[in-house]
């Protein structure tokens, strides 16, 4: 397979130029979601088969976005789209619950012995914010922690410093600030958030040391996909069970990402004990998603059945029976052999990239995880959000574009994901496209980044 280079076309006589003209009239921004928006306008998708989506302009794109990660078998997988026609002829929703949802949160329980009990809803976001809420309720406090730069959804609280600027990342104590994620954010939303820095255990300790009293929970990404792909350090996690056993306050892994990394989520391979679990993504088979994921004890915050619960935890598509049956078929395909191929071929991506740039003296790398990796324009160390902040946003930019000419579709950061109808040899062409959109890059702006 060879991938086939595009070259540009007058925006104004494409059907995703006009699709994009419409779309303004209708939609601020032109856009449902600003993470699929960029300059001067997506191609819009038409369809999807395997690895590849095709736009309104027939146009094949090899897609290493995949939704954000969310399509782990790619696109028009037959097992699932099998599963969601089965199901729709059932019926498409109830008021009542069905057998579907027993199925999907018994083979997470399967998965992993920290997800005793599953509660579903409708996406990555409701899962944080329902674990958030959930810690607040068990522990009765209303502080959380979490590390700069990290993206865990929309709520306020976890949107405190997702990309602050250089200019405001200290405060006065020289920690990392605690910066709103967009404007009209509460003045006690940011005084109830503690921002950690990421991999320095002896700051967070003595953060947590002054901090943990106040915490409800402390939530963590273990391989945070923006705030550079660096996996969580041994001594990290020591410094966050410490303080957690000291201080009482819950530990949340955010695995709506990273659950793919092996076959009982991320938090195994880090030794993370966590309280709660948000889940999202691939356990929907394509389908919106989310999960809240525990112990029987810490997850009874949601049980109904006695009155009044802790929380209330539900809403009028949570559980759904397509995503629901969309989910149980996806994930019973990931098996762990699947999972194994797919971080072999992550691996192998990273290494032929990071090889390829050190040949042709790029000063640039890819990081990551398994079947997850991030392209970064430094050959500096990539430790934590702050050194991932390398060169300009408009070099990415430009990197992005360069690649999406040559076919390749990654997410608008330069992150991406394998699939499992990816070969070698579409790691060896995505390898080639990369590093060619990087070299022109550099070649256009000049090796000073």
């Amino acid at each position: 397979m060879t991938l086939t280079t595009v070259s540009n076309r007058n925006a104004g006589a494409t059907k995703s130029s006009r699709a994009f003209a419409r779309e303004r009239g209708v939609v601020p921004g032109g856009s449902m979601r600003n993470a699929t928006w960029f300059a001067p306008h997506p191609p819009y998708a038409a369809k999807g088969i395997g690895c590849f989506v095709e736009d309104l302009d027939g146009r094949q794109l090899l897609d290493c976005a995949n939704n954000f990660f969310s399509l782990i078998h790619g696109h028009a997988f037959a097992p699932v789209v099998e599963a969601i026609r089965a199901a729709a002829g059932d019926g498409t929703a109830f008021g009542l619950p069905t057998e579907k949802e027993i199925a999907l949160a018994e083979l997470i329980r399967g998965r992993s012995p920290r997800c005793e009990q599953v509660r579903f809803c409708t996406s990555g976001t409701e899962a944080v914010m329902f674990a958030i809420k959930g810690a607040r309720a068990l522990t009765g406090r209303r502080a959380l922690a979490k590390f700069e730069g990290a993206y865990h959804g929309s709520y306020d609280w976890v949107e405190v410093s997702l990309a602050p600027e250089p200019a405001a990342w200290d405060d006065e104590s020289g920690n990392p600030a605690s910066i709103g994620g967009s404007k009209g954010v509460p003045k006690h939303v940011l005084q109830d958030t503690v921002v950690l820095p990421w991999n320095d255990p002896d700051r967070c300790a003595a953060i947590l040391d002054k901090q943990g009293s106040r915490l409800a929970a402390l939530i963590i990404d273990p391989v945070p996909s923006r705030a550079g792909m660096v996996p969580v350090s041994k001594k990290t996690v020591e410094v966050i069970h410490a303080a957690s056993e000291k201080h009482g306050f819950l530990i949340i892994s955010d695995e709506v990402i990273s659950f793919r990394l092996s076959y009982a989520g991320a938090h195994p391979l880090f030794g993370l004990q966590p309280d709660l679990i948000t889940l999202g993504k691939i356990i929907g088979g394509g389908l919106p998603i989310g999960a809240v994921a525990g112990s029987a004890r810490t997850m009874s915050v949601f049980d109904h059945t006695q009155g009044k619960p802790g929380v209330a935890l539900g809403g009028t598509f949570s559980a759904n029976p397509l995503a629901m049956a969309a989910g149980f078929s996806a994930m019973t395909a990931l098996d762990e052999a699947a999972i194994a191929r797919l971080n072999q071929l992550g691996s192998d991506l990273r290494s032929e990239i990071n090889l390829s740039f050190i040949e042709k003296r790029i000063p640039a790398q890819v990081t990551g995880s398994g079947s997850l990796f991030r392209l970064h324009l430094t050959a500096k160390p990539i430790a934590d959000y702050r050194s991932s902040r390398c060169g300009t946003p408009d070099a990415l930019r430009q990197v992005h574009a360069a690649a999406l000419e040559q076919g390749v579709l990654l997410t608008p950061n330069c992150s991406g994901a394998i699939s499992t109808p990816m070969e070698q040899a579409h790691i060896d062409d995505l390898s080639t496209a990369i590093t060619r959109a990087v070299a022109d890059t550099f070649a256009v702006r000049g090796w000073d980044q």
